[in-house]
C-alpha cells in the first residue's frame, strides 16, 4: 500500500480560505478508495471549531528548533471520515484570528515545515511520499535534504510539490536563511532559494522536490512560458520532465443538489422544478426582482484582478441591457469590492452583492443562478465552475488554465457541451458570449439539455485520483532522487 502524507496550510472542514483547502480535504478520501493510505497534516489554527478539537487525541509534545528559537509543538490526531488528520499546535503562531497575512509569515510557516519533519518519527507510520501543497510548505523538501538526510526514514522518502497558484510564492528577506534555518552556508540551498535578492519558499520546493505537479494540464504548460511563469518559468521549464498537470476534482457527495440541506429545494436531472424554486427564493433573499425569465448570473469568487472582473467593469451596462441579473458573493481587493457595491446601488433589484464568504449562500447561488460568470485572467484550475455544473448552473468562462480543461463549449447546433467560453481577454469578446448565452437561455428546451449535460459531467476525484496514484507509483519505483 502506498503511504502519502499531505502537508498543507489548510484543509476542509477544519480551516479554509480557498480552493487549496477543498483539495487537501477531499482528495485523500478519494485516494483511500484506491487503497492509498493518505493522511493530512495542517496547523491547529484558532479558527478550528471546538467540535473538532474535542475529538482530537494528543500524540506527542516536541520542542522545535527554529534557528535560535525553541518553540513548543503539540501533535494532535483526529479521525475524520476515514482519513487520519494530524494537527501541529503552537498557540503563538496559530492561535490567531484568521489564517494568513500576519507580519511573521516566514516564521510561522517555517516553523510548520520544520515541525512536520520533526514529528514524522512520532507518527508510528512512515510515509513513502510527502505531498507538499503550495508555498507554505515549500521549505519541507529543502530542509528534508539539507538537515534530515542522515535520518533512516529519510533515505527512501520522496517529495511532491504541488502548485495550486504560482502567483503566491512566499518571498522573504535573505536574513531568514541563517536566522531560522541555519542554511546560510549551504551553497546549494542558498542557490535554490535565491530569488532576485530575496528568499522564495516555493522556488526552493520546486528545486528540491522529486516531482512537481499542478492542478491542470493546461496550467502546467502555461507556467513554463515567460508570460504566465511568474518569474519561475526557467525553473519549471528546466524541470519539465518532472512536472505533471492533474486536474482538480470535487466530492460529488459534498455537492449534491438532490441532498444539499442548504438549498431551498432539492432537485436532480429528472426535474428542474426545484431549481426554479431555488432561483425565485434566492431572488427574494437577495432583494432582486423575482423573475424566472431574467437570466441570473452568479459570481462566487475572490474579488481580485486575476479573476478578470475588470472585463465586467467595462461592459456592465451592456450586460444589464440584456435583461440579466447578477448575484455576487466574495471578498478581495478594495477596488473590486467597491465596483460591485456601486453596481448594486446603480441597479437596485438587478444586482445584489454580499462582501465576505458564506457557504450556505454560495450553495444557494450555485443552485439558484442560471449561469456562473468566471472571466478569469488566469486560472490554475478553478473549483467554482465544477461545483456550478453539479448544480446545473452553466459556467461562462475564459478559455484559460483549468477552465479550458473542464468546461466543454456548448455547440448550439448539436446541443453538446457543458458551458460557454471565450478566448481573448477582451470585454467585448466576453459580452458577445454573454449575449449568446442569454439568447439560448430563452430556449427552454436547449437550456434544459445544457443543464443536464453539465450536471451529468463527471468532475469527481475518480479519474484524477487514479492519475495521482500513477504518479505516486512512478515516484516510488524510479531511482531518481534529488540529493
Amino acid at each position: 500500500m502506498i503511504k502519502v502524507l499531505f502537508a498543507a496550510a489548510e484543509a476542509v472542514p477544519f480551516a479554509k480560505t480557498g480552493g487549496l483547502a477543498d483539495i487537501v480535504g477531499t482528495l485523500p478520501r478519494a485516494l483511500k478508495k484506491l487503497k492509498v493510505d493518505a493522511r493530512v497534516i495542517v496547523p491547529l489554527y484558532g479558527d478550528v471549531p471546538e467540535s473538532f478539537r474535542s475529538q482530537m487525541k494528543l500524540v506527542s509534545t516536541e520542542t522545535v528548533q527554529l534557528g535560535w528559537r525553541r518553540q513548543h509543538c503539540g501533535l494532535f490526531e483526529l479521525q475524520y471520515e476515514g482519513v487520519t488528520v494530524y494537527f501541529i499546535d503552537n498557540e503563538y503562531y496559530f492561535r490567531r484570528k484568521g489564517l494568513y497575512n500576519f507580519y511573521d509569515e516566514a516564521e510561522r510557516f517555517g516553523f510548520f515545515s520544520k515541525a512536520v519533519l520533526d514529528v514524522l518519527p512520532r507518527l508510528n507510520w512512515t510515509p513513502d511520499i510527502l505531498h507538499c501543497h503550495d508555498w507554505h510548505v515549500g521549505m519541507i523538501p529543502v530542509l528534508l535534504r539539507s538537515h534530515y538526510c542522515k535520518a533512516p526514514w529519510c533515505s527512501t522518502l520522496k517529495t511532491l510539490c504541488t502548485i495550486h497558484n504560482l502567483e503566491y510564492q512566499g518571498i522573504f528577506p535573505t536574513s531568514i536563511l541563517g536566522d531560522m534555518f541555519n542554511l546560510e552556508h549551504d551553497a546549494k540551498a542558498v542557490a535554490a532559494l535565491e530569488f532576485y535578492g530575496m528568499v522564495n519558499f516555493l522556488k526552493g520546493g520546486l528545486e528540491y522536490a522529486d516531482f512537481i505537479s499542478t492542478v491542470s494540464a493546461s496550467y502546467a504548460r502555461e507556467i513554463q512560458t515567460r508570460y504566465w511563469g511568474e518569474r519561475l518559468d526557467g525553473v519549471l521549464s528546466r524541470r519539465s520532465d518532472r512536472l505533471v498537470g492533474i486536474v482538480n476534482g470535487i466530492d460529488p457527495e459534498l455537492y449534491d443538489p438532490a441532498k444539499d440541506e442548504a438549498l431551498f429545494a432539492n432537485y436532480s436531472t429528472r426535474s428542474f422544478k426545484g431549481k426554479q424554486e431555488n432561483k425565485l427564493r434566492l431572488q427574494q433573499q437577495l432583494g432582486l426582482e423575482v423573475r424566472s425569465d431574467a437570466p441570473l448570473f452568479g459570481i462566487v469568487s475572490r474579488l481580485v484582478k486575476a479573476k478578470g472582473f475588470e472585463l465586467v467593469h467595462r461592459v456592465l451596462d451592456e450586460i444589464m441591457a440584456e435583461g440579466a441579473q447578477l448575484a455576487v458573493l466574495g471578498s478581495g481587493e478594495p477596488q473590486q469590492e467597491d465596483f460591485f457595491r456601486d453596481a448594486a446601488q446603480r441597479y437596485p433589484g438587478r444586482i445584489a452583492v454580499h462582501i465576505g464568504y458564506d457557504d450556505t449562500l454560495a450553495r444557494r447561488i450555485y443552485a439558484g443562478a442560471d449561469l456562473l460568470l468566471m472571466p478569469s485572467q488566469k486560472e490554475p484550475c478553478g473549483i467554482s465552475q465544477l461545483i456550478a455544473m453539479r448544480y446545473g448552473c452553466i459556467p461562462l468562462v475564459r478559455e484559460i488554465g483549468g477552465l479550458v480543461d473542464t468546461v466543454e463549449t456548448f455547440n448550439p447546433e448539436t446541443y453538446e457541451g457543458t458551458g460557454f467560453s471565450f478566448t481573448n481577454y477582451n470585454a467585448h469578446d466576453m459580452l458577445h458570449v454573454i449575449k449568446l448565452a442569454c439568447s439560448i437561455f430563452q430556449d427552454k428546451k436547449r437550456w434544459s439539455l445544457l443543464m443536464k449535460s453539465a450536471m451529468k459531467a463527471d468532475h469527481s476525484w475518480k479519474t484524477s485520483a487514479k492519475d495521482y496514484v500513477a504518479l505516486y507509483s512512478r515516484m516510488i519505483k524510479e531511482d531518481f532522487h534529488v540529493s
